[in-house]
């Protein structure tokens, strides 16, 4: 498994940078499961969940997963209905 800790804003000023570093971490690590760690994250508009959906397209072969979302992000992911994609992760992930 491969926990990823997405910290700051992912905006559309930070979101290229996120996919390129997200990539490079999730092909070198050859994980079968990827966790995205929310919990740092403060801020997400739609660029954000554009990073998480190629993210899925990208990787489908594997199962990807997020958890610690705050409220505010929680409901974007919920509306947009990326959770029916990349569920909340329901096991213990270490910090």
């Amino acid at each position: 498994m491969l926990l990823l800790k997405l910290t700051g804003e992912l905006d559309h000023h930070t979101a290229e940078k996120m996919r390129k570093k997200l990539d490079k971490e999730i092909i070198s690590s050859g994980a079968q499961t990827v966790v995205f760690d929310l919990s740092e994250l403060s801020f997400m508009d739609s660029s954000g969940i554009g990073v998480l959906l190629g993210r899925y397209k990208l990787f489908a072969t594997k199962s990807l997963y997020l958890t610690g979302a705050n409220d505010t992000i929680n409901r974007l992911l919920t509306m947009s209905g990326v959770y029916s994609l990349m569920p909340k992760y329901k096991g213990d992930v270490e910090k």
